[in-house]
C-alpha cells in the first residue's frame, strides 16, 4: 500500500474520532506529534513514516507482532517500545484500523464512548 493511501486511511480515522469527547486532531506543523490523534493531550495513534502508529498496552502490542500484523515502533532510538504499535499497511481492512484505533483511545482514557462499535 502506497504511503499516500495510508495517509488517507488515517485522515479517516482523525475525522471519525475527532467527535469523540477529548479527542483533538492533528494539529499540523512541524516535530513529533504534528501527525497524532490525542485524548485530552495524550497521543493514542499517530502517522509516521507511512505507517499508522498505535498507544496499545504490552501485552496487546505482544499479541499483533506475534501474529505478524506488524512491528513494536521506534522512534528512530535504536529502541523499540513496549507500548507502541506500527501496523503493517498491508494488513487489515478499515474495520480492522478503527478497531485499533478505537482500543488505542480507550488506553488513553477514552473510556466507553472508545469501544468498538
Amino acid at each position: 500500500m502506497e504511503a499516500s493511501e495510508v495517509r488517507a486511511r488515517f485522515d479517516d480515522l482523525c475525522m471519525l474520532l475527532a467527535g469523540e469527547p477529548g479527542v483533538v486532531p492533528p494539529p499540523g506543523g512541524s516535530g513529533f506529534g504534528r501527525s497524532a490523534l490525542r485524548y485530552q493531550g495524550r497521543i493514542f495513534a499517530m502517522y509516521v513514516r507511512g505507517r499508522v502508529v498505535y498507544k496499545l498496552p504490552e501485552k496487546k502490542v505482544d499479541e499483533l507482532v506475534g501474529a505478524g500484523r506488524g512491528v513494536r515502533f521506534d522512534a528512530n532510538k535504536g529502541t523499540p517500545m513496549k507500548e507502541w504499535f506500527s501496523q503493517d499497511p498491508e494488513i487489515g481492512g478499515e474495520a480492522d484500523w478503527e478497531e485499533l484505533a478505537r482500543e488505542a483511545l480507550a488506553f488513553a482514557g477514552g473510556g466507553a464512548s472508545a469501544r468498538p462499535r
